[in-house]
């Protein structure tokens, strides 16, 4: 399950990787080659960090389809750079 406090929930075996570590030039760069619905919602939490709220409203979607796109986003960026949980 993921950190995140709402009712979502995904595969166990599709684990989002610990992005904490990564230089914000990487994610950034990992980002740019996301789709761009998981790019806006990466690119608003984790390099802008802007609330679940405030990101939801900006976008207009839902704060359980934002987390589905940030949870997505990372698994993908986790691919691209290589980073494991």
């Amino acid at each position: 399950m993921a950190e995140y406090d709402l009712d979502v929930t995904f595969d166990e075996n599709d684990v989002a990787p610990d992005l904490s570590n990564v230089a914000q030039d990487d994610l950034v760069a990992a980002i740019a080659q996301l789709p761009k619905n998981q790019a806006d919602v990466a690119q608003l939490v984790l390099v802008e960090n802007r609330t679940f709220s405030d990101v939801s409203q900006r976008l207009a979607i839902r704060q359980p389809e934002l987390v589905r796109l940030l949870h997505r986003a990372k698994v993908q960026i986790g691919q691209i750079l290589g980073v494991s949980e």
